[in-house]
């Protein structure tokens, strides 16, 4: 389905009913990558899965996509679609996102999952990161992408997973230009949020992959303190739905039904 919004299409799809449940993406992905566990959250729940700014068959807003311009659109396709409160699920980018919209909107939230996605802002090396992979977007943006894919999983999975890997990046090449370079910008420039993840009372729920190449294990243990936060950790890198798509499919499951 489509919403229209700011003279751009945001694409989504809505299925199931009972609890409404968002998935938001990651970086080069769309909402295609929830395939791997939709079945089993649209048995009791409602879920909404949209393709944020610049990704899959939403188009771009500019040349920053901020995370706050991001959650804006997510905040716009709710709105349009009459849901109040919902559970939010949060995929690396879609993490940050997720955090945005519930900075603005906390009354709107029953719970927050952050999936290997963290609260912090970039460290100083990860602008200067975010830097390079602007420029090699530039130079030749499908082989930045082809690197990128694989580069998110365990290394021992790169061949395990290789149709999937394969799938991903199909999916990620089809990501304009434009789309990959404001979603870098957006990600670099975003606010530290840890102290909000903290201190807000709705239920959380921190997903790690203890082989993440992309996020370092050791600064996320600290974002887990506190009694409303739960922790779920697998042995393996940053793209869970697929390297652990049935554990986390009950992961999820379970922090749904506990709320």
């Amino acid at each position: 389905m489509i919403l229209e919004h700011k003279g751009i299409n945001i694409f989504y799809t809505d299925q199931g009913q009972g609890n409404t449940i968002v998935l938001l993406h990651g970086f080069l992905e769309n909402s295609s990558m929830w395939d791997y566990i939709l079945p089993q959250l649209t048995k009791k729940n409602r879920v909404i899965c949209t393709d944020l700014l610049g990704h899959g068959k939403t188009g771009c807003i500019g040349y920053i996509h901020s995370m706050e311009l991001m959650s804006e659109t997510v905040e716009a396709l709710l709105t349009h679609l009459n849901i109040n409160q919902s559970i939010f699920i949060g995929h690396s980018m879609g993490g940050y996102i997720a955090l945005a919209f519930a900075e603005k909107n906390p009354d709107k939230l029953k719970g927050l999952c952050l999936m290997n996605s963290t609260a912090q802002a970039d460290s100083t090396q990860k602008k200067q990161n975010r830097d390079r992979a602007i420029l090699a977007v530039k130079q030749n943006h499908k082989t930045f992408i082809r690197m990128a894919i694989g580069n998110l999983f365990r290394p021992k999975n790169r061949i395990l997973f290789s149709k999937d890997i394969n799938n991903v990046t199909n999916e990620a090449l089809k990501t304009p230009l434009q789309g990959i370079i404001a979603a870098l910008e957006g990600m670099k420039t975003r606010k530290d949020r840890e102290t909000l993840w903290l201190s807000s009372s709705y239920k959380k729920l921190l997903i790690i992959g203890k082989e993440d190449p992309v996020l370092d294990y050791k600064t996320l243990i600290p974002q887990t303190k506190h009694d409303n936060i739960k922790l779920v950790e697998f042995p393996d890198g940053h793209m869970s739905h697929i390297e652990n798509t049935y554990e986390l499919s009950c992961s999820i499951m379970h922090f749904i039904e506990n709320i």
